[in-house]
């Protein structure tokens, strides 16, 4: 007599729906490093430039700017934050694509995290399995379309 081998679906081990202890903690933390990013781009003043909004934060000009006169790739991210931080969607694009995308993606995983560390449902194990390599290579597409676009709008003042 041969015994029912298990089929993959029943030998597949699931994560619970449940966030452990440890799981919240994390996403407490996700949570609170987003809403701290989100609350500085609001307090800060978007540059006329475009680009140079962080040296309010006490940071040094971008070498790439200083040395180049051209945009590194992540030019004009925290001025595209802090138009967001005002409530300037359009400007935000408009000075940085990828940084208006961002400020959308710092948002989603700030109440994502929020949810999870509060009420313990776990939204890792539903949002995991989308972060495929093609989601990567899409996300570094548009960081480097951004890129170009910044390069091309580089001596524009907004």
């Amino acid at each position: 007599m041969q015994m029912n081998q298990p089929s993959p679906r029943q030998t597949e081990r699931t994560e619970p729906l449940h966030a452990t202890l440890g799981d919240r903690i994390g996403s407490g933390v996700i949570a609170l490093l987003c809403l701290t990013v989100l609350s500085l781009s609001a307090w800060l003043s978007p540059a006329k430039d475009g680009h140079g909004t962080h040296t309010q934060l006490g940071l040094a000009p971008c070498m790439w700017a200083v040395a180049l006169d051209k945009p590194c790739p992540t030019c004009g991210m925290t001025t595209s934050f802090s138009h967001a931080g005002e409530g300037s969607w359009v400007q935000a694009a408009k000075v940085q694509p990828m940084g208006a995308i961002l400020v959308l993606i710092t948002a989603t995983v700030f109440w994502g995290a929020s949810i999870q560390t509060i009420t313990g449902a776990r939204l890792s194990a539903v949002i995991q399995p989308s972060l495929t390599p093609r989601i990567f290579l899409i996300f570094g597409l548009l960081l480097l379309g951004a890129w170009f676009y910044k390069i091309a709008t580089w001596q524009t003042t907004w």
